[in-house]
């Protein structure tokens, strides 16, 4: 059959194929969709820390070359991200507030973005993966980039054995 521009299609051939269409395109969307979820929860399932029998916590690297892991500050759920250079376990004022913890004394901090000034509290119990240590001092008021962002310094991994091997970090308890 010839496509004659002077005869029109009837309405109800335009429905069915705009349809056919949108059809097509929902299960095109869906299907990619599915295959990102899919594929997202496998690589966050490979990215998760875990415990060995010795009781060493190992944490892979994540794509962005950083170490996180889920954590508490006085039994507030956190997530942290590990910084060897940090001096302190670091936090906002948001999540200390969460985790009640004392306004602690004021000082002042040296910070990749300059000196701030922030708060410090002693005597704070933190848990990084099942590894726990219930004196850590912690510094308050520094923003984390999350709601419940953490920066896990010295002021805990002092107090463990830590080790980065290629593409993970292993703390051992002392």
């Amino acid at each position: 059959m010839v496509d004659r521009p002077d005869v029109r299609r009837p309405a109800s051939t335009l429905r069915r194929s705009t349809l056919a269409l949108l059809a097509f395109w929902l299960a095109v969307g869906g299907a990619l969709y599915a295959g990102f979820s899919w594929y997202e929860q496998g690589q966050r399932a490979a990215l998760e820390p875990y415990t060995q029998t010795s009781g060493e916590l190992v944490i892979p690297r994540q794509r962005d070359g950083h170490f996180y892991v889920r954590g508490e500050i006085n039994h507030q759920p956190v997530n942290f991200l590990i910084d060897t250079g940090a001096s302190s376990v670091a936090i906002s004022t948001p999540v200390a507030r969460a985790a009640h913890l004392p306004e602690g004394h004021a000082i002042t901090v040296n910070t990749a973005g300059g000196t701030r000034e922030a708060r410090l509290v002693h005597g704070v119990p933190v848990k990084a993966g099942p590894l726990v240590h219930n004196d850590t001092s912690v510094t308050v008021g520094l923003d984390m980039g999350a709601p419940d962002g953490a920066l896990l310094g010295q002021s805990f991994l002092r107090h463990f054995d830590v080790q980065i091997l290629s593409d993970r970090m292993v703390l051992r308890p002392r």
